[in-house]
């Protein structure tokens, strides 16, 4: 039986997604120039769907982050072709997890550092650059600034996620030490003092009766005469 994720986990997963949401909607406002604080502007051939794909994979790699308190994230869902019903390796789990942690915290960290201290460069083909003054600005700074807590809530998640699995894992160990321990213990209990096993014939008592029966031969034997 699998141990639940700790209230704050579950929290913790969950705010992932809500964290990485205000930038993907930024950057679709950006694609489909709602609100356009640019102006006039052509994007060139590559730059919109790129932008568009890097919303939706962002979207879904936070969105992996409930894996890591829900069931899914410890045995591979049914439904899943050759893998299905198997255990998820707890450091299969934990070790992309915690790469991705690392990589959000500096990538993230850097962006927001270049964008507060020097702008980034252009974003569209005519040298546009992202807005560093007036409601852009702030808009920017409002959906970019939750990101800041990717990184360490991923981080969280999955040192409770490791926690949680090896525990569960060390108690599956005892547990199975214990029943072989106890029975053990029983197979003991079940035999005589004298080492034969339980509800076989005492040799001791065996070997009493047959003595019992001779000696009563005996005396009549010694009377007869």
């Amino acid at each position: 039986m699998s141990v639940p994720a700790p209230r704050w986990a579950v929290v913790a997963a969950h705010a992932v997604p809500l964290v990485t949401l205000p930038s993907g909607l930024w950057r679709l406002g950006l694609v489909t120039g709602f609100p356009d604080w640019y102006g006039d502007r052509t994007w060139v051939l590559q730059a919109a769907p790129f932008v568009l794909l890097l919303s939706l994979v962002s979207e879904a790699l936070a969105l992996l982050t409930l894996g890591l308190v829900r069931p899914w994230g410890e045995v591979v869902p049914g439904w899943v072709p050759l893998l299905g019903g198997r255990r998820v390796p707890v450091l299969a789990a934990v070790v992309p997890a915690g790469v991705g942690a690392v990589l959000v915290m500096v990538v993230i960290g850097g962006a927001t550092v270049n964008q507060l201290l020097q702008p980034a460069g252009p974003v569209s083909d005519q040298g546009e650059s992202m807005p560093h003054s007036g409601p852009g600005f702030w808009l920017l700074l409002a959906c970019y600034l939750p990101l800041l807590a990717w990184g360490p809530l991923l981080a969280a998640v999955t040192v409770a996620y490791h926690r949680r699995r090896r525990g569960a894992g060390r108690a599956a160990v005892a547990q199975s030490s214990d029943g072989s321990a106890g029975r053990s213990a029983g197979r003991v209990a079940g035999r005589s003092v004298d080492g034969s096993a339980a509800g076989a014939p005492a040799r001791p008592r065996a070997a009493s009766s047959s003595a019992t029966r001779a000696f009563r031969r005996w005396t009549s034997w010694t009377a007869s005469r």
